[in-house]
């Protein structure tokens, strides 16, 4: 197990109070996090989560987490998620795993979003990481030219059966090569602007808490707003 990962999943559990909705993290770092509440679960905390993809659910439901949705509850106490890369205002690329679209909207509705990283994520400017983008399968070559006119170099995700990757929802993935980001805001609005993108991994002004484990312990970093 990672080190800096491990240290950054159970830093973030300081921020976890009894009684709390939490918004339940994907990837490999928020793994770790769910397995070390599902201790404190164990021990008597009493919390419930709203699982930000299936694997997250099936992670949460096997570490003996209570599992609700969006039918139950209409906003979230607390988010804790990864990310594949972070700025110094605390923008985000997520998505690698897939589940962005589940991950923006909990994290939208979450008073509070916990972002824990090692300390590899940390960057002076995103891009160099892939943006993905989540596409309606109708249209996605089109999509994919449209992307490539923004400057990307798009590629279809490919799944593991050798055909496309398809998310929880049902939709492609586009992973688009766009170098450098100077102006995440400005990129985010413009996809978000196009019809048949369902979503992108562009998080901006989502994260208040960023956690990146180190090989010393944990830097903690807020959001200056």
């Amino acid at each position: 197990m990672n080190p800096e990962k491990r240290a950054a999943a159970e830093r973030s559990l300081e921020y976890v109070r009894d009684g709390m909705c939490l918004g339940l993290g994907s990837g490999s770092t928020a793994a770790i996090m769910l397995e070390l509440l599902g201790q404190r679960v164990r021990d008597g905390l009493r919390v419930r989560g709203v699982p930000t993809s299936e694997t997250s659910r099936q992670l949460a439901e096997l570490a003996g987490i209570p599992i609700v949705t969006f039918d139950e509850v209409s906003s979230l106490d607390l988010t804790i998620d990864g990310a594949d890369e972070v700025d110094p205002q605390l923008n985000l690329i997520k998505g690698g795993g897939g589940a962005l679209l589940r991950e923006k909207i909990v994290a939208s509705l979450s008073r509070r979003v916990v972002i824990i990283v090692d300390s590899q994520k940390q960057v002076s400017r995103l891009g160099a990481f892939p943006l993905p983008v989540e596409v309606v399968q109708f249209a996605w070559r089109p999509l994919a030219q449209r992307l490539g006119d923004l400057g990307a170099r798009p590629v279809l995700r490919p799944g593991r059966d050798g055909d496309a990757y398809v998310t929880d929802e049902g939709n492609f993935i586009l992973d688009c090569a766009f170098g450098q980001i100077d102006d995440p805001a400005a990129l985010a609005a413009r996809l978000d602007a196009m019809p048949g993108v369902v979503d992108h991994g562009l998080f901006v002004g989502l994260a208040h808490t960023l956690i990146v484990g180190r090989r010393d312990g944990t830097m903690v970093i807020e959001r200056n707003t």
